[in-house]
């Protein structure tokens, strides 16, 4: 069965994810209207807390699942699985909620769900008595147990923190419930090559980070002293409170404080109480929260009129709390040695309302750690990051953005971007920097600590023969290898800091526009069909048997999709009849108007595309003669041709309406760079990031994103970034429609692969296509636009379809050469 792999940074909203999985994999692959969904987490707090939102139809999780099945849905308490009634698994989404220890037979919950319970008999009432695949009494009967009842459904499981269930043994114990698919959700998969998680699918944090669901970078400021720890994060709380009464929705920034545990210095009674003598913090607004101290149970952190502004916990918060309202971290702890620091840092960096914020402070979290050891806070961060928070090294190392104490970056609304980074760490002995250059070695500064031991301070790029005399410094092997990937870190952060984008540097593109009526639009789909004229009522509704098909042999169905043969056993269909899952008392209108809520368009009325499904239905039976019955059985095979007829016959009017609006003579192109396109200094969702031998100069974002280290491409980019005249370039990510540059093709949007900045204000626009597609008409059609776009911008663009050699012999770099000067 399908058993795939979703992975998303903390923060990225996972279980939201996941609640609006259910419709997508309902449609798209278990053609189910109804599915039945085992929704599986790793720990019975996490079980509890999950089923409650679930079952809360004003949260988002649940609000998502009623959109989506117009509220038709039960939500169940593994515990509670006695009152499923035959119904919620036919008529209803019904979700259950357990762990994954709960279909474990050594204890008691997993005995339960095992064993034969007379409350199920009804659910069992019309299934076959031969029916493979179930467990059964020692007489040969079916065994009326919830482990049976799944296994009739065959049920859709998603596995919410999937890395911390994913054993063999695990999906093995699975294998009895006959699951449809399994789909893990998880910041850190297995990657164990034999046995890991099948990812299908992985965001980036910067990804996450543009989707506005995190707040980074992550401001850290290390103390030595946990008492000025604690009044930092304070005053950098006040601070926020004061920016947020800008926002135009409501915002109470929070503080998170995690203490120590009992017998140690910190406590949470000694963090509260110092708070209140010496901080002058009354009383009502701190809230513990720890195992035994549940404040916030009754507490509801969003409300206006709710006066808590500091939570005190050690890690009670660590499964399943969120409020997007927490801002700032402060662990009083060592950091280095601080267990579940990556839940509570999790905590903090939610975006409220999932969107970013006019004022840039708000967009940020914020750290405040103590450690007896300079550099530990960073180190022990960043690892973090990566080791459990699904951060890659290059993203991390650019998201922790150390800041040193008593420098008020949020009342400048923390422009740090002209802030060199520091890397501060604590070596043995001093390092020998004679015979260094002058210029190397004024950025180290070496200060003796009362323990003996080194603080090393150094700002700027670390060369080679730097880092020689640095790692020598450390006699331990594990501490030299720390010291080593402390630098290489710092020299990513550092390149960040010297990228043209952080310096705030400008890399405008000029866009292709249509002149409508004296107005510039944008030559997007939309408007090129709206002045076609399109409209689905033109089209004919009818299907072809080479559209659709459905054909019944003595043994199984056959239907066809455009050519695409799905098969059913007879068997597989006769369970589903008797279990209730088909309608046969549906009518053609009642099709019609299914049909129409599964094809839905953003730019077609619902009175036009529910004609349009009744001459469908109409044409299928009346004309070809196919039964309603057989129709309703192959519903959702159906509902695909009709969006593919639909999809094609947008396509058709598309393809002729770009033709006449941009290529005819009569077509009023121009381009522009008023409301044009312009790379953020911000925004490069890069879904995974170079990380070839070569360092690229001149790209306009610190790192280049979605790039081999090898190949006719990389030759291309690395050509580009050696061209003197070149001023800037930047790796153009396809897809990413708001932050990349397109232009518009016949059937979708065109996404060039670098987009260069040159030293006299033109734009260069290069598309590299190697030798085996370079005369296809798609890059025919590419090169037109990119002509066309050319063409319009009055000299300021120029556009490039390069290839290894062109028709007279040229390299790319004489082909970008010629064209250019």
């Amino acid at each position: 069965m399908p058993n795939v792999c979703l992975r998303l940074p903390t923060g990225g909203g996972k279980t939201l994810l996941a609640a609006h999985t259910i419709a997508v994999a309902g449609e798209a692959y278990l053609e189910k209207e109804f599915p039945v969904v085992l929704w599986l987490v790793p720990t019975n707090t996490i079980r509890k807390q999950t089923a409650e939102a679930l079952k809360n139809t004003s949260h988002p999780y649940r609000k998502a699942i009623d959109a989506n099945f117009g509220g038709k849905v039960s939500v169940f308490d593994i515990s509670d699985i006695e009152q499923i009634r035959p119904q919620d698994l036919t008529d209803r989404v019904a979700v259950i909620v357990g762990t994954i220890q709960t279909l474990r037979i050594t204890n008691t919950d997993g005995r339960r769900v095992y064993s034969h319970a007379e409350q199920f008999e009804p659910h069992f009432s019309k299934v076959p008595k031969n029916l493979e695949g179930l467990q059964r009494e020692d007489s040969g009967d079916i065994k009326y147990s919830f482990v049976n009842l799944m296994a009739v459904h065959r049920p859709l499981v998603i596995v919410d923190e999937a890395h911390k269930a994913g054993t063999n043994l695990s999906f093995e114990m699975l294998a009895a419930l006959r699951p449809s698919c399994i789909i893990e959700f998880t910041a850190t998969p297995n990657t164990d090559p034999k046995n890991g998680s099948n990812v299908l699918f992985r965001a980036s944090a910067s990804e996450v980070k543009n989707a506005e669901m995190i707040k980074l970078p992550i401001i850290l400021t290390e103390h030595q002293d946990w008492k000025a720890s604690v009044h930092d994060a304070i005053e950098t709380r006040n601070r926020l409170a004061e920016t947020a009464k800008k926002d135009a929705q409501y915002i109470r920034p929070l503080t998170l404080f995690q203490a120590q545990d009992r017998g140690q210095e910190v406590t949470v009674d000694v963090l509260k109480q110092y708070l209140i003598d010496n901080e002058r913090i009354a009383p009502e607004r701190i809230a513990v929260a720890t195992g035994e101290q549940r404040e916030l149970d009754t507490i509801n952190l969003f409300d206006p009129e709710c006066q808590v502004d500091f939570i005190i916990t050690v890690e009670a918060l660590k499964e399943g709390w969120d409020c997007s309202f927490a801002y700032v971290l402060c662990s009083v702890a060592n950091v280095g040695a601080a267990t579940d620091i990556e839940q509570l840092l999790g905590r903090v960096l939610r975006m409220p309302y999932a969107k970013s914020r006019a004022e840039e402070a708000l967009n940020r979290a914020y750290a405040h750690v103590s450690s007896p050891r300079f550099g530990e806070g960073a180190k022990a961060l960043t690892d973090t990051l990566i080791d459990k928070m699904g951060f890659e090294e290059q993203e991390a190392a650019e998201q922790v953005q150390v800041r040193q104490p008593g420098i008020p970056g949020i009342d400048e609304q923390l422009d740090l971007w002209n802030q060199p980074p520091v890397m501060v760490e604590t070596v043995d002995v001093a390092p020998d920097l004679s015979g260094l250059s002058p210029e190397v070695a004024s950025q180290v500064r070496v200060e003796p600590q009362a323990d003996g031991t080194i603080k090393l301070t150094v700002q700027g790029d670390v060369p080679q023969e730097l880092e020689d005399r640095l790692l020598a410094t450390m006699i331990n092997s594990a501490k030299r290898n720390s010291l080593k990937t402390a630098v290489a870190r710092h020299r990513l952060a550092h390149r960040k800091s010297q990228s043209p984008a952080q310096r705030g540097e400008k890399f405008a593109v000029p866009r292709l526009f249509l002149n409508v009526q004296g107005q510039l639009e944008l030559a997007e789909e939309e408007l090129l069909l709206d002045l076609g004229g399109w409209s689905l009522a033109s089209c004919p509704a009818t299907l072809s048997e080479s559209d659709f098909s459905i054909k019944e042999t003595a043994e199984r169905w056959e239907v066809d999709l455009k050519g695409e043969k799905v098969v059913y056993k007879h068997l597989d269909q006769s369970v589903q009849l008797e279990i209730g899952l088909l309608k046969l008392d549906w009518t053609e209108l009642v099709l019609s108007r299914w049909l129409d809520k599964e094809c839905r368009q953003a730019d077609i009325t619902q009175p036009v595309l529910l004609e349009f499904c009744r001459k469908v239905i109409a044409h299928l039976t009346e004309k070809r003669g196919i039964a309603l019955r057989d129709l309703l059985r192959f519903k959702y095979q159906l509902a695909r041709v009709v969006t593919q007829t639909i999809t094609k016959c947008r396509r058709a009017a598309y393809a002729d309406a770009y033709q006449t609006f941009l290529f005819s003579p009569s077509a009023t192109v121009e381009t522009s760079n008023v409301n044009g396109f312009s790379f953020h200094n911000q925004r490069y969702p890069a879904g995974w990031l170079y990380q070839g031998a070569y360092q690229f100069k001149k790209h306009f974002f610190s790192q280049v994103g979605e790039l081999e280290g090898k190949g006719e491409e990389f030759e291309c980019a690395q050509t580009i970034d050696t061209i003197s005249e070149v001023k800037h370039w930047v790796r153009n990510l396809s897809g990413r429609h708001q932050t990349s540059f397109w232009l518009p093709t016949s059937t979708d949007r065109f996404y060039p692969d670098f987009v260069v900045a040159l030293n006299d204000d033109r734009v260069l626009v290069v598309e590299y296509k190697g030798e085996h597609i370079a005369t296809t008409d798609d890059t025919k059609e590419k090169r037109n636009v990119g002509e066309l776009w050319a063409e319009k911008s009055g000299g300021k663009g120029l556009f490039l379809m390069a290839e290894k050699r062109d028709a007279d012999g040229r390299d790319v770099r004489a082909q970008i050469t010629k064209l250019i000067k």
